[in-house]
């Protein structure tokens, strides 16, 4: 009876121990948030980047989908963490440069709750016209829009979004005053696409690409200074001077120690020098970059430089 009795205590005492220590273990992973759903591009970057970090660092790095609030939630809920949590996240435009000039309040401030340590990836936009509207080329495009003014909208995925800015870069550029409608996401935006209840749609070049491929909507171009798609030409060849791209850049909180920061950015920067790595994000169609924490700091200041104009000059505000 008392050996059952002391087996019973040694099993419980044990269970203790390992539940105790799995918490710790938890604890001590590092988090990698995404501000997205599963299965967009900046979740697949995150995935590709934890998945090598987590061999280098030599302990677990999880990826965790926080959404909501087209992304703000995430980057609220990182800001409210503790100082010292064991936490990064990986942002692009939307959170970091769009949201602080459209919203009154955002919750967070990009220079001051975070800071940048690398940049990953690059993505270009697409212009994509569904089945229904009977052009090839982008230059028939704009004149179809010239003599259809009351059928030629732009849908993007979300109203307030990078393809939304470059919606007005396009109209700018083109002389033309299409009205943009956003959307609640990419899916229901391409399904309007396909169904011909939008003529027009201005994604990034990764989510529309297989569709294009599968012959239910036309990419006529695409936004960056070279073919990312050799069938498919930039909008520069087609003889209009637009160019724009979005990223993917890891971030922390601004409170982790600058020596654990430079750290994490090193091995980032070594992981996207990986020729694997950078054949997984180009099958995915984004360009892998590998930057410095200096450099990447460069690129975000002159991002806002090129979008901020745009961005103001929308007149765009929301609550």
């Amino acid at each position: 009876m008392y050996t059952t009795k002391r087996l019973m205590l040694a099993a419980l005492l044990s269970t203790s121990l390992l539940s105790i220590t799995g918490v710790q273990a938890q604890d001590n992973n590092l988090r990698l948030i995404v501000p997205y759903p599963p299965g967009g591009s900046t979740d697949l970057a995150a995935r590709i980047v934890a998945n090598e970090l987590q061999t280098r660092l030599g302990s677990n790095v999880v990826v965790e989908n926080m959404v909501g609030a087209g992304g703000r939630l995430a980057m609220q809920n990182i800001k409210r963490m503790p100082a010292d949590a064991n936490v990064l996240v990986i942002a692009n435009p939307a959170l970091i440069t769009v949201a602080p000039l459209v919203f009154k309040s955002t919750g967070y401030d990009p220079d001051a709750d975070f800071q940048a340590l690398s940049q990953v990836s690059i993505y270009e936009f697409g212009v994509a016209v569904g089945t229904a509207v009977p052009v090839r080329e982008f230059p028939h495009m704009m004149a179809w829009i010239k003599a259809n003014p009351e059928k030629a909208n732009f849908g993007v995925p979300a109203t307030g979004s990078l393809p939304h800015f470059f919606a007005l870069m396009v109209n700018k550029a083109t002389n033309t005053n299409s009205p943009v409608i956003g959307y609640k996401g990419s899916a229901p935006l391409n399904t309007d696409l396909m169904g011909g209840h939008v003529p027009v749609a201005i994604d990034t070049v990764d989510t529309m690409l297989p569709l294009h491929l599968a012959g239910k909507i036309k990419i006529l171009g695409t936004s960056g200074e070279k073919r990312s798609v050799p069938t498919i030409p930039t909008l520069k060849e087609s003889g209009f001077n637009i160019a724009a791209t979005g990223w993917n850049v890891i971030f922390a909180k601004s409170s982790m120690p600058a020596d654990k920061a430079a750290r994490i950015a090193k091995e980032v920067a070594a992981i996207m020098q990986m020729p694997a790595v950078r054949d997984k994000f180009i099958n995915a169609k984004a360009e892998p970059i590998s930057s410095t924490q200096q450099q990447t700091k460069d690129m975000l200041s002159k991002f806002k430089a090129q979008w901020q104009p745009v961005i103001q000059q929308s007149g765009l505000k929301f609550d």
